[in-house]
């Protein structure tokens, strides 16, 4: 019997960066009657409370720089850590595999700095659409190809193949595994005592850290069964 179900959004609840659907709402309220719920993701906690629809949960965000609550119906951001990077070194290297790889055409800003240090490489740009985004690199075997030398140039950083055309870069201590247990260890919850559902488990995903430390987890390939898939919970 667990006691902590932690849950991706994007690709596990919702489609990216799109809203909570009914039926994956209706699948929180339930499982919220037997379980502590909280959301994990890479985005800042009043991104995802807002794709949400405002859905009263705990929100770990920025792979775990940012965690919010609900107090007396309000949203509150209760913790915010900073890790400024090197944005001229970031400018420089991305600038070189834009030039390497052919991604020189784009749409908005070519690298985005978050105000938590975060720090994000679209590689069709930040204001690419939505539907251009989301065929732009599904199977993620782009990123996968440059990922290792990724990896190489920027050694002090958590790398993650992220969304659906970037790369994300959070300071190396970040990551979706040590945010949980820190979460959970708040609420004297142990590692056998969580499952995680996520979508993206391989090298370099958002959700990997999670599979690596044998943390217990469901892998969902589409967002619009997840109801289905966790039926066995309610």
């Amino acid at each position: 019997m667990k006691k902590l179900i932690c849950f991706d959004l994007d690709g596990t609840l919702t489609q990216h960066r799109s809203p909570l659907g009914d039926e994956n709402r209706r699948l929180l309220d339930e499982l919220g009657k037997k379980y502590r719920l909280a959301m994990v993701g890479a985005g800042n906690c009043p991104r995802i409370y807002g794709q949400m629809g405002e859905y009263p949960i705990d929100i770990i965000g920025n792979y775990g720089m940012q965690e919010s609550t609900i107090e007396n119906g309000v949203f509150r951001i209760i913790r915010t850590d900073r890790h400024e990077p090197d944005r001229d070194y970031f400018r420089r290297t991305t600038d070189f595999l834009r030039e390497k790889y052919g991604y020189t055409k784009y749409a908005g800003d070519p690298v985005e700095f978050h105000e938590s240090g975060m720090v994000t490489f679209p590689l069709i740009g930040t204001k690419a659409a939505i539907e251009d985004k989301l065929a732009f690199d599904p199977d993620r075997s782009k990123r996968r190809a440059i990922y290792p030398e990724i990896l190489r140039l920027f050694p002090d950083y958590s790398v993650y193949i992220g969304g659906t055309s970037s790369f994300d870069f959070s300071a190396k201590k970040y990551n979706k595994y040590d945010a949980i247990m820190t979460y959970a260890a708040k609420f004297g919850i142990e590692k056998e005592d969580i499952l995680y559902v996520g979508d993206d488990f391989a090298d370099g995903g958002g959700d990997s850290h999670v599979r690596i430390f044998g943390l217990d987890y469901i892998e969902v390939d589409d967002y619009r069964h997840t109801a289905e898939m966790l039926a066995f919970l309610l």
